[in-house]
Protein backbone atom coordinates (compact mmCIF):
# COMPACT_ATOMS: atom_id res chain seq x y z
CA UNK A 1 0.00 0.00 0.00
CA UNK A 2 2.85 2.40 0.83
CA UNK A 3 4.41 1.90 -2.61
CA UNK A 4 1.08 2.60 -4.31
CA UNK A 5 0.58 5.80 -2.30
CA UNK A 6 4.11 6.94 -3.11
CA UNK A 7 3.51 6.30 -6.80
CA UNK A 8 0.25 8.28 -6.84
CA UNK A 9 1.85 11.22 -5.02
CA UNK A 10 4.80 11.32 -7.42
CA UNK A 11 2.47 11.10 -10.41
CA UNK A 12 0.28 13.96 -9.18
CA UNK A 13 3.26 16.19 -8.38
CA UNK A 14 4.94 15.62 -11.73
CA UNK A 15 1.81 16.00 -13.83
CA UNK A 16 1.06 19.32 -12.16
CA UNK A 17 4.61 20.64 -12.37
CA UNK A 18 5.09 23.18 -15.19
CA UNK A 19 7.53 22.03 -17.83
CA UNK A 20 7.26 18.34 -16.99
CA UNK A 21 7.54 16.23 -20.13
CA UNK A 22 7.58 12.54 -21.00
CA UNK A 23 10.43 13.28 -23.39
CA UNK A 24 13.61 12.31 -21.56
CA UNK A 25 17.02 12.75 -23.13
CA UNK A 26 19.13 9.61 -23.22
CA UNK A 27 22.83 10.43 -23.31
CA UNK A 28 26.19 8.80 -22.77
CA UNK A 29 27.81 9.80 -19.51
CA UNK A 30 31.02 11.80 -19.22
CA UNK A 31 32.95 8.51 -18.97
CA UNK A 32 31.37 7.59 -22.36
CA UNK A 33 29.27 4.74 -20.95
CA UNK A 34 25.52 4.16 -21.05
CA UNK A 35 24.04 1.53 -18.74
CA UNK A 36 20.78 -0.37 -19.32
CA UNK A 37 19.02 -2.73 -16.92
CA UNK A 38 16.62 -5.26 -18.47
CA UNK A 39 13.79 -6.62 -16.31
CA UNK A 40 11.69 -9.37 -17.82
CA UNK A 41 8.87 -11.83 -17.11
CA UNK A 42 7.99 -10.56 -13.65
CA UNK A 43 4.43 -11.95 -13.89
CA UNK A 44 3.24 -9.52 -11.25
CA UNK A 45 -0.07 -10.07 -9.53
CA UNK A 46 -0.66 -7.03 -7.36
CA UNK A 47 -2.62 -8.87 -4.64
CA UNK A 48 -0.34 -11.93 -4.52
CA UNK A 49 2.37 -11.82 -1.79
CA UNK A 50 4.56 -13.94 -4.08
CA UNK A 51 5.13 -10.83 -6.21
CA UNK A 52 7.02 -9.17 -3.37
CA UNK A 53 10.25 -10.85 -4.47
CA UNK A 54 10.09 -9.04 -7.81
CA UNK A 55 9.72 -5.63 -6.17
CA UNK A 56 12.55 -6.28 -3.72
CA UNK A 57 14.83 -7.42 -6.53
CA UNK A 58 14.09 -4.36 -8.63
CA UNK A 59 14.84 -2.03 -5.74
CA UNK A 60 18.13 -3.75 -4.90
CA UNK A 61 19.38 -3.92 -8.49
CA UNK A 62 18.48 -0.33 -9.35
CA UNK A 63 20.24 0.93 -6.23
CA UNK A 64 23.29 -1.20 -6.96
CA UNK A 65 23.59 -0.62 -10.71
CA UNK A 66 22.19 2.93 -11.04
CA UNK A 67 21.29 2.55 -14.73
CA UNK A 68 20.63 5.30 -17.26
CA UNK A 69 17.67 3.37 -18.70
CA UNK A 70 15.46 0.43 -17.72
CA UNK A 71 13.82 -1.78 -20.35
CA UNK A 72 10.91 -4.06 -19.40
CA UNK A 73 10.74 -6.87 -21.97
CA UNK A 74 7.27 -8.25 -21.51
CA UNK A 75 5.02 -10.42 -19.34
CA UNK A 76 5.27 -7.83 -16.61
CA UNK A 77 1.73 -7.86 -15.15
CA UNK A 78 -0.23 -11.10 -15.47
CA UNK A 79 -3.10 -10.67 -13.04
CA UNK A 80 -5.76 -8.26 -11.86
CA UNK A 81 -5.89 -5.45 -10.86
CA UNK A 82 -3.81 -4.61 -13.93
CA UNK A 83 -3.28 -0.88 -13.35
CA UNK A 84 -2.10 -1.39 -9.79
CA UNK A 85 0.26 -4.11 -10.99
CA UNK A 86 1.86 -1.78 -13.52
CA UNK A 87 2.14 0.99 -10.96
CA UNK A 88 4.00 -1.37 -8.64
CA UNK A 89 6.24 -2.57 -11.48
CA UNK A 90 7.19 0.91 -12.66
CA UNK A 91 7.32 2.66 -9.30
CA UNK A 92 11.00 1.76 -8.67
CA UNK A 93 11.94 3.74 -11.81
CA UNK A 94 9.58 6.62 -11.05
CA UNK A 95 10.91 7.01 -7.50
CA UNK A 96 14.51 7.07 -8.79
CA UNK A 97 13.71 9.27 -11.82
CA UNK A 98 15.03 6.66 -14.26
CA UNK A 99 13.60 6.69 -17.81
CA UNK A 100 12.10 3.35 -18.81
CA UNK A 101 10.96 1.62 -21.98
CA UNK A 102 8.34 -1.13 -22.24
CA UNK A 103 7.67 -3.83 -24.81
CA UNK A 104 4.80 -6.27 -24.35
CA UNK A 105 4.84 -10.03 -23.91
CA UNK A 106 2.25 -12.62 -24.86
CA UNK A 107 0.57 -12.52 -21.43
CA UNK A 108 0.35 -8.77 -20.75
CA UNK A 109 -3.02 -8.22 -22.46
CA UNK A 110 -4.78 -11.35 -21.19
CA UNK A 111 -6.39 -9.78 -18.13
CA UNK A 112 -9.08 -7.48 -19.42
CA UNK A 113 -6.87 -4.61 -20.61
CA UNK A 114 -5.87 -4.48 -24.28
CA UNK A 115 -2.45 -3.59 -25.66
CA UNK A 116 -3.93 -0.30 -26.86
CA UNK A 117 -5.23 0.52 -23.38
CA UNK A 118 -1.98 -0.55 -21.75
CA UNK A 119 -0.04 1.71 -24.11
CA UNK A 120 -2.08 4.77 -23.22
CA UNK A 121 -1.95 3.97 -19.50
CA UNK A 122 1.83 3.48 -19.41
CA UNK A 123 2.50 6.55 -21.55
CA UNK A 124 0.93 8.72 -18.82
CA UNK A 125 3.41 7.52 -16.20
CA UNK A 126 6.40 9.78 -15.47
CA UNK A 127 9.67 8.75 -17.16
CA UNK A 128 7.87 6.49 -19.64
CA UNK A 129 9.45 6.36 -23.12
CA UNK A 130 6.77 4.10 -24.60
CA UNK A 131 5.47 5.64 -27.84
CA UNK A 132 2.05 5.46 -29.54
CA UNK A 133 1.10 2.81 -32.06
CA UNK A 134 2.61 3.33 -35.49
CA UNK A 135 -0.12 3.51 -38.14
CA UNK A 136 -0.24 0.55 -40.54
CA UNK A 137 2.39 -1.32 -38.49
CA UNK A 138 1.29 -4.39 -36.55
CA UNK A 139 1.55 -4.36 -32.77
CA UNK A 140 1.90 -1.81 -30.00
CA UNK A 141 5.28 -0.61 -28.85
CA UNK A 142 7.36 -0.39 -32.03
CA UNK A 143 9.62 2.63 -31.51
CA UNK A 144 13.17 3.92 -31.68
CA UNK A 145 15.18 5.49 -28.86
CA UNK A 146 18.26 7.57 -29.65
CA UNK A 147 21.19 7.86 -27.26
CA UNK A 148 23.08 11.13 -27.61
CA UNK A 149 26.84 11.59 -27.49
CA UNK A 150 28.44 12.54 -24.18
CA UNK A 151 29.84 15.70 -25.76
CA UNK A 152 27.24 16.86 -28.30
CA UNK A 153 23.68 16.64 -29.52
CA UNK A 154 24.68 14.04 -32.10
CA UNK A 155 23.32 10.51 -31.85
CA UNK A 156 25.83 7.90 -30.74
CA UNK A 157 23.68 4.74 -30.41
CA UNK A 158 20.20 3.51 -31.31
CA UNK A 159 17.76 1.27 -29.41
CA UNK A 160 14.92 -0.50 -31.22
CA UNK A 161 11.92 -1.55 -29.12
CA UNK A 162 9.45 -3.90 -30.81
CA UNK A 163 6.26 -5.85 -30.17
CA UNK A 164 6.96 -9.52 -30.90
CA UNK A 165 3.19 -10.20 -30.66
CA UNK A 166 1.63 -13.14 -28.80
CA UNK A 167 0.37 -16.29 -30.51
CA UNK A 168 0.13 -17.75 -33.99
CA UNK A 169 -2.66 -16.26 -36.09
CA UNK A 170 -2.47 -18.90 -38.85
CA UNK A 171 -4.78 -21.89 -38.84
CA UNK A 172 -2.80 -25.09 -38.57
CA UNK A 173 0.27 -23.35 -37.10
CA UNK A 174 0.43 -23.51 -33.33
CA UNK A 175 2.78 -21.82 -30.92
CA UNK A 176 3.86 -18.23 -30.44
CA UNK A 177 3.64 -15.11 -32.56
CA UNK A 178 6.16 -13.67 -34.96
CA UNK A 179 7.06 -10.29 -36.38
CA UNK A 180 4.52 -9.24 -38.97
CA UNK A 181 5.94 -8.24 -42.37
CA UNK A 182 4.81 -4.67 -41.68
CA UNK A 183 7.14 -4.65 -38.67
CA UNK A 184 10.06 -5.98 -40.69
CA UNK A 185 9.52 -3.22 -43.25
CA UNK A 186 9.19 -0.67 -40.42
CA UNK A 187 12.54 -1.74 -38.98
CA UNK A 188 14.18 -1.53 -42.40
CA UNK A 189 12.81 1.98 -42.90
CA UNK A 190 13.87 3.14 -39.44
CA UNK A 191 17.36 1.72 -39.89
CA UNK A 192 17.79 3.53 -43.22
CA UNK A 193 16.50 6.76 -41.69
CA UNK A 194 19.01 6.50 -38.86
CA UNK A 195 21.86 5.95 -41.31
CA UNK A 196 20.81 8.95 -43.39
CA UNK A 197 20.23 11.13 -40.33
CA UNK A 198 23.50 10.27 -38.62
CA UNK A 199 25.71 9.91 -41.69
CA UNK A 200 26.87 6.50 -40.46
CA UNK A 201 25.63 3.14 -39.21
CA UNK A 202 25.50 3.59 -35.43
CA UNK A 203 25.74 0.70 -32.96
CA UNK A 204 22.25 -0.50 -32.07
CA UNK A 205 20.45 -2.93 -29.76
CA UNK A 206 16.96 -4.42 -30.11
CA UNK A 207 14.57 -5.35 -27.30
CA UNK A 208 11.47 -7.55 -27.60
CA UNK A 209 9.86 -10.48 -25.78
CA UNK A 210 9.76 -13.68 -27.85
CA UNK A 211 13.09 -15.10 -29.10
CA UNK A 212 13.71 -15.35 -32.82
CA UNK A 213 13.96 -18.80 -34.45
CA UNK A 214 17.69 -18.17 -34.99
CA UNK A 215 18.27 -18.41 -31.23
CA UNK A 216 18.18 -22.20 -31.54
CA UNK A 217 20.93 -22.25 -34.16
CA UNK A 218 22.98 -19.68 -32.28
CA UNK A 219 22.99 -21.73 -29.08
CA UNK A 220 24.31 -24.74 -31.00
CA UNK A 221 27.28 -22.81 -32.38
CA UNK A 222 30.12 -25.12 -31.31
CA UNK A 223 32.80 -22.71 -32.56
CA UNK A 224 31.56 -20.07 -30.13
CA UNK A 225 29.75 -21.67 -27.18
CA UNK A 226 27.00 -19.63 -25.59
CA UNK A 227 27.62 -17.93 -22.24
CA UNK A 228 24.86 -18.68 -19.76
CA UNK A 229 22.30 -21.41 -19.18
CA UNK A 230 19.61 -23.03 -21.31
CA UNK A 231 17.24 -25.12 -19.20
CA UNK A 232 14.32 -25.17 -21.66
CA UNK A 233 13.85 -25.27 -25.41
CA UNK A 234 13.62 -21.87 -27.05
CA UNK A 235 9.89 -21.09 -27.36
CA UNK A 236 10.36 -19.30 -30.67
CA UNK A 237 7.70 -18.94 -33.37
CA UNK A 238 7.42 -21.55 -36.10
CA UNK A 239 7.22 -18.85 -38.78
CA UNK A 240 10.30 -16.82 -39.69
CA UNK A 241 9.53 -13.52 -41.43
CA UNK A 242 13.13 -12.38 -41.74
CA UNK A 243 13.61 -9.85 -38.96
CA UNK A 244 17.10 -11.09 -38.13
CA UNK A 245 18.06 -11.25 -41.80
CA UNK A 246 17.01 -7.61 -42.13
CA UNK A 247 19.14 -6.68 -39.12
CA UNK A 248 22.15 -8.46 -40.59
CA UNK A 249 21.70 -6.67 -43.89
CA UNK A 250 21.33 -3.28 -42.21
CA UNK A 251 24.41 -3.90 -40.09
CA UNK A 252 23.39 -1.77 -37.12
CA UNK A 253 21.97 -4.16 -34.49
CA UNK A 254 24.77 -5.87 -32.58
CA UNK A 255 22.56 -7.56 -29.99
CA UNK A 256 18.96 -8.64 -29.40
CA UNK A 257 17.53 -8.99 -25.87
CA UNK A 258 14.44 -11.05 -25.06
CA UNK A 259 12.69 -12.85 -22.20
CA UNK A 260 9.82 -15.35 -22.48
CA UNK A 261 11.76 -18.49 -21.47
CA UNK A 262 12.18 -18.17 -17.71
CA UNK A 263 15.07 -20.60 -17.22
CA UNK A 264 17.28 -19.42 -20.09
CA UNK A 265 19.71 -16.54 -19.60
CA UNK A 266 22.38 -17.14 -22.22
CA UNK A 267 24.12 -14.94 -24.76
CA UNK A 268 24.88 -16.71 -28.03
CA UNK A 269 26.99 -15.62 -31.00
CA UNK A 270 25.32 -15.52 -34.43
CA UNK A 271 27.01 -13.91 -37.43
CA UNK A 272 28.57 -11.02 -35.50
CA UNK A 273 25.44 -10.54 -33.37
CA UNK A 274 24.68 -11.40 -29.74
CA UNK A 275 21.35 -13.22 -29.39
CA UNK A 276 20.63 -12.75 -25.71
CA UNK A 277 18.15 -13.59 -22.96
CA UNK A 278 17.55 -11.44 -19.93
CA UNK A 279 17.35 -12.98 -16.46
CA UNK A 280 13.91 -13.83 -15.08
CA UNK A 281 12.95 -11.00 -12.72
CA UNK A 282 9.81 -12.28 -11.04
CA UNK A 283 8.73 -14.09 -7.91
CA UNK A 284 6.89 -17.36 -7.41
CA UNK A 285 3.76 -16.36 -9.36
CA UNK A 286 5.02 -18.45 -12.30
CA UNK A 287 7.51 -21.20 -13.11
CA UNK A 288 11.30 -20.85 -12.87
CA UNK A 289 14.15 -22.23 -10.79
CA UNK A 290 16.78 -19.55 -11.44
CA UNK A 291 17.40 -16.92 -8.80
CA UNK A 292 15.63 -13.82 -10.03
CA UNK A 293 17.57 -10.81 -11.23
CA UNK A 294 18.20 -8.69 -14.31
CA UNK A 295 20.54 -8.38 -17.25
CA UNK A 296 22.83 -5.35 -17.27
CA UNK A 297 24.20 -3.92 -20.53
CA UNK A 298 26.86 -1.22 -20.77
CA UNK A 299 27.46 0.52 -24.08
CA UNK A 300 30.76 2.28 -24.75
CA UNK A 301 30.46 5.40 -26.89
CA UNK A 302 32.12 5.12 -30.30
CA UNK A 303 32.51 1.35 -30.15
CA UNK A 304 30.53 -1.46 -31.74
CA UNK A 305 30.82 -3.40 -28.51
CA UNK A 306 29.24 -3.72 -25.08
CA UNK A 307 29.68 -5.36 -21.71
CA UNK A 308 26.94 -7.40 -20.07
CA UNK A 309 26.30 -9.46 -16.96
CA UNK A 310 23.54 -10.86 -14.79
CA UNK A 311 22.87 -9.14 -11.46
CA UNK A 312 20.87 -11.33 -9.09
CA UNK A 313 18.44 -10.24 -6.44
CA UNK A 314 20.97 -11.21 -3.78
CA UNK A 315 23.56 -8.93 -5.36
CA UNK A 316 25.80 -11.44 -7.14
CA UNK A 317 27.33 -10.58 -10.50
CA UNK A 318 27.18 -13.56 -12.85
CA UNK A 319 28.21 -14.39 -16.41
CA UNK A 320 30.20 -11.25 -17.29
CA UNK A 321 30.85 -10.99 -21.01
CA UNK A 322 32.48 -8.54 -23.37
CA UNK A 323 30.89 -8.59 -26.80
CA UNK A 324 32.30 -9.33 -29.32
CA UNK A 325 35.71 -9.82 -27.70
CA UNK A 326 34.67 -12.97 -25.82
CA UNK A 327 33.46 -14.57 -29.06
CA UNK A 328 35.99 -15.23 -31.81
CA UNK A 329 34.59 -16.36 -35.14
CA UNK A 330 36.66 -19.21 -36.55
CA UNK A 331 36.76 -19.20 -40.32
Amino acid sequence: MKKRLNFVLILLVMLTTPGWSQEHRLQFNTDQTFKIVQFTDMHIKAKDPASKAAFETMDKILDQEKPDLVVYTGDIVTGKPVQEGWELALNPCVEREIPFAVVFGNHDDEHGVSRAELTEMIRQIPYSLLQPKVKKVNGYGNYVLEVKSSTSDENAAVLYCMDSNAYSTLEGVDGYGWFDLSQVVWYQQQSRKQKEKNGAVLPALAFFHIPLPEYREAYRNEKNPAIGVRFEDECAPKINTGMLASMLQAGDVMGTFVGHDHVNDYMAYYRDMALTYGRFSGGKTTYGDLENGARVIVLQEGERAFESWIRTGSGDKLLPVNFPADFTEKK
